[in-house]
């Protein structure tokens, strides 16, 4: 991998394309073994650049075991916070598959806040500001009354006391949004589901099927186009963002049951739903600068290199490539097609390679021995 950029992935964590049981499959609830690190496997069979394509070099097993993981950000000592959907808790990781349980006050908050339900949980994870052993954090999380965005200090794998700072954001089942991220200018990006009210995403005073951009004490961020946390509006279900080295800005996106998108995000812009999906050419909407069939698809996670956007895809079952240009960006290219299942989330490691969360155990997919895991992918 060439160097990193700056990235929102916590990747944040995704929802699935149409977000019903019949566009993105079903099975039968999973339990999972207990977290352990794992060894290397060979590289993805068939996995040959392309005259304008890469490779996969190495696929390695960081960890596994993992129940519903959804959301991750890396601490400046290399370990990443990683976020369990379902059991309410964080964990961390290091880069030798050691994991280690968070705990603390703050910890026993959440479990006691946090209402899984659906795709609500504990979602998006990003890393505010950090000093030594000490980190501030942001977590979205959904409780028995809405999605919140929620602020605590993390000292070593301790957490200190949880305190809302965004709260009303509509939850569903569905459409839940999730991911939090720092962006280059310092502030803190959410993205809000619609909810299945897409009306709402057209509103400008509605919290929900937003990109919003906050201070990390969650006011209005300065220079917001309307004056409030809303950033852009007309989403159904952003759940990966991230930005590229010259300061662009994309957003991963559900589709209903036709097209998934790759937006360039712009503020004050309005994407469509629930009027458009995918590529309509109408005035007063922002058209995708990529779309895919949802079966295709279905993007979560998003991780922006110096030379591409990465997208991790649930129901399509891989890793999209989107390199970068001055001007736009190039041909997507699919990787990892069927090697790991459902993908939740992708973010850009410390050493240079991509770290891949898998969600087989969601609820949503077919779980294979280990899931579910988080992989190390190394790109030629």
């Amino acid at each position: 991998m060439r160097k990193v950029a700056s990235a929102g992935c916590v990747l944040a964590l995704g929802l699935l394309a149409g977000c019903t049981a019949t566009s993105d499959g079903t099975s039968s609830p999973t339990t999972s073994s207990s977290a352990m690190a794992t060894g290397t496997r060979p590289a993805s069979p068939g996995a040959t650049a392309s005259s304008t394509g890469v490779a996969t070099r190495s696929l390695t097993d960081v960890v596994t075991g993992l129940d519903a993981p959804w959301g991750i950000a890396f601490l400046p000592s290399g370990d990443a916070v990683v976020t369990l959907r379902d059991q309410k808790r964080l964990v961390l990781v290091n880069a030798d598959g050691k994991i280690r349980k968070v705990d603390g006050p703050g910890a026993d908050q959440l479990v006691d806040l946090v209402e899984p339900g659906g795709e609500g949980g504990l979602l998006g994870v990003a890393v505010l500001d950090a000093t030594g052993d000490e980190a501030d954090i942001a977590l979205y999380a959904t409780t028995a009354d809405d999605n919140r965005v929620l602020r605590a200090t993390l000292s070593g794998t301790s957490l200190g006391t949880v305190r809302p700072i965004l709260t009303g954001i509509r939850k569903a089942g569905n459409h839940d949004g999730g991911q939090v991220a720092v962006g280059p200018d310092g502030f803190l990006y959410v993205t809000t589901g619609d909810a299945g009210h897409g009306a709402d995403a057209q509103d400008e005073d509605s919290l929900n099927g937003k990109i919003l951009r906050l201070t990390f004490d969650g006011d209005p961020a300065p220079g917001n186009p309307f004056g409030t946390a809303v950033w852009t509006l007309g989403h159904r279900n952003v759940q990966g963002i991230g930005w590229a080295p010259d300061g662009r800005m994309f957003a991963a996106e559900f589709g209903q049951n036709t097209w998934d998108e790759l937006n360039l995000i712009e503020p004050g812009s309005n994407y469509g739903w629930p009027d458009v999906e995918g590529q309509a050419g109408t005035d007063g909407f922002v058209d995708p600068l990529r779309q895919w069939a949802t079966s295709d698809a279905s993007p979560s996670g998003l991780a922006v290199t110096d030379d591409a956007v990465y997208l991790a895809a649930l129901r399509g079952e891989r890793l999209w490539r989107v390199p970068l240009n001055p001007d736009g960006v190039g041909e997507p290219q699919a990787l990892l097609v069927g090697e790991l299942g459902r993908l939740r989330a992708v973010a850009p490691a410390p050493d240079g390679s991509l770290w891949v969360l898998t969600n087989n155990t969601d609820g949503r997919g077919t779980p294979r021995a280990g899931d579910d895991r988080i992989a190390r992918v190394d790109i030629s």
